[in-house]
C-alpha cells in the first residue's frame, strides 16, 4: 500500500488531499485547523525563499544553454515558440473577460480567501526572508545567463548547471511531496471558515472555460501551421493526437518527445527540422500553461474583487511567456516557476498561491497536452522555410 501510495502522481494525490481537507474540515477541532494553518505558513514561508533560487537556477542556465546555439533556425523558433505563447495568454485574457464577471463574479466568502485563513491562526510562524526580491532575480538571471552565452564562461555554466540541480531536486524531493499537505491544509482551514462551497463551484466553471480555449488554442494553430503546409489543418491535427494522449498520461513535455517527433515526421515535417524544433519547443513553447495560469489568475481575482486591467496582466503575460521557459520538468512545473510573478505583479497572497497551485496541478496534464501538439503546428511554420533542399544525383551516362 506504502509503495502504491509513493508512486501515485501529483494530480491523484492533490484530488485525495482536496477531498480530506474538506471531509474533514467539517469535523475538524479547532487545534487541529490551528496545526494546519502552522504548517501551511512555514510551508509557504519556505516556498517565498525559494523562489527566487528557482528563478536564478533555472533561468540563468536556460539563457546560457540557449545563447550557444546561435542560427536562423533557432531564433525564428524561439520568436515563434515566444509569440505563440503570447497569443494563448492573451486569449485567455480577453475571453475570461468576455466570459467570467457573468459565470462567477465576486463574492464575499471568496474575498475573505484573501486573507488567508483568517479565522484559523497558526499557533507560531518561522520568517525566511528570501534573499533577493522576484525582479532582482530575473534581471540577475538574465545579465548572467546573457554573459555566460556571449564569453563562453564554461565554469559558470557548469555551476549553474549544478544549482540548476540542487534547486530541482529540492522541489523534487521537498516541496512536491508537501504540496498535498499544504493543499489539504488550506481547503481544511477554508471548509472549517465556510469558504469552501463556492470555491469548488467556481473552479468547475472555470477548468470549463479552460477546456474550451485549450481546444480553440490547438485548432486555431493548426489552421496557421496548414497555410504554410498547404494541408488540412485537421488532418494535421489528427496525426499529432497520439503525441497529446501520451501527454495527458505522462504531464511531462519531456517525456513525450519520442511520440511527438514521430508524429511530427509522419505529418510531413522533415526529419532534420522535425529533431531539431520539438525537443527545443519541448522547452519554450508554453501556449498551453500560459492560458491556464492567465485564467486561473484571473478568476481568482474576479471572484475577490482585486483590481486589474490588461496593463497588469500584459505585464504578467510578458514576463510569464519567458519565465516558465526554464520552468523545471516536473508535474506543476510551470506554476511553480510563476509563483513569483503572481506574488510580484498580481498581488497574489499565499492563500490564493495555494489555490492556484491546486487549480493548476487539477488540468495539468491538458496543458502538457496543448504544449506538445502544439510544437508540431510550429515545426509545420518552420519547416516551410528551412527544409532542407534534396539532393541531386548526377546521372551516369
Amino acid at each position: 500500500m506504502k509503495t502504491k501510495i509513493r508512486h501515485m502522481g501529483l494530480l491523484p494525490r492533490i484530488i485525495i488531499a482536496i477531498a480530506l481537507g474538506i471531509a474533514i474540515g467539517w469535523i475538524s477541532p479547532e487545534w487541529a485547523a490551528r496545526v494546519c494553518a502552522t504548517f501551511n505558513d512555514i510551508f509557504s514561508q519556505f516556498l517565498g525563499f525559494l523562489i527566487p533560487l528557482i528563478i536564478v537556477g533555472f533561468v540563468t542556465p536556460a539563457i546560457g544553454d540557449i545563447g550557444i546555439r546561435a542560427g536562423k533556425m533557432l531564433v525564428v523558433t524561439l520568436l515563434l515558440a515566444y509569440g505563440a505563447t503570447l497569443l494563448a495568454g492573451y486569449t485567455s485574457y480577453f475571453t475570461g473577460i468576455w466570459l467570467f464577471p457573468s459565470m462567477i463574479g465576486q463574492d464575499e466568502t471568496m474575498i475573505a480567501v484573501e486573507q488567508g485563513s483568517a479565522t484559523i491562526e497558526p499557533y507560531f510562524t518561522v520568517g525566511m526572508p528570501p534573499l533577493m526580491g522576484v525582479m532582482t532575480a530575473l534581471v540577475a538571471a538574465f545579465v548572467v545567463g546573457l554573459g555566460i552565452a556571449v564569453t563562453s564562461a564554461d565554469v559558470l555554466r557548469s555551476a549553474f548547471a549544478e544549482f540548476r540541480s540542487i534547486v530541482e531536486l529540492t522541489i523534487r524531493k521537498a516541496v512536491v511531496p508537501l504540496l498535498p499537505f499544504y493543499i489539504f491544509g488550506i481547503f481544511l482551514t477554508m471548509t472549517v471558515s465556510g469558504q469552501v462551497g463556492t470555491i469548488l463551484i467556481s473552479f468547475a466553471k472555470v477548468i470549463a472555460v479552460i477546456f474550451g480555449i485549450h481546444v480553440f488554442i490547438l485548432v486555431f494553430q493548426y489552421c496557421i501551421a496548414s497555410l504554410f503546409a498547404r494541408k488540412n489543418p485537421f488532418r494535421m491535427l489528427w496525426t499529432m493526437m497520439p503525441a497529446y494522449f501520451t501527454a495527458l498520461g505522462t504531464s511531462s513535455s519531456a517525456a513525450t518527445i519520442p511520440v511527438t517527433l514521430r508524429q511530427t515526421i509522419k505529418m510531413g515535417v522533415s526529419e532534420d527540422v522535425a529533431g531539431f524544433v520539438v525537443p527545443l519547443c519541448a522547452t519554450v513553447h508554453m501556449s498551453g500553461s500560459a492560458l491556464k495560469l492567465v485564467a486561473c489568475s484571473m478568476a481568482l481575482m474576479i471572484m475577490q474583487g482585486m483590481p486589474f486591467d490588461i496593463g497588469m496582466f500584459s505585464h504578467f503575460i510578458i514576463m510569464l511567456g519567458i519565465t516558465i521557459v526554464a520552468a523545471p520538468g516536473i508535474p506543476g512545473g510551470a506554476i511553480m516557476a510563476s509563483l513569483g510573478l503572481l506574488t510580484s505583479i498580481l498581488g497574489f497572497s499565499e492563500a490564493q498561491n495555494a489555490l492556484m497551485i491546486a487549480l493548476y496541478i487539477s488540468m495539468d496534464s491538458f496543458g502538457t497536452a496543448c504544449n506538445v501538439t502544439g510544437d508540431g503546428a510550429l515545426a509545420s511554420i518552420i519547416d516551410r522555410f528551412f527544409r532542407p533542399k534534396p539532393r541531386k544525383i548526377a546521372s551516369i551516362v
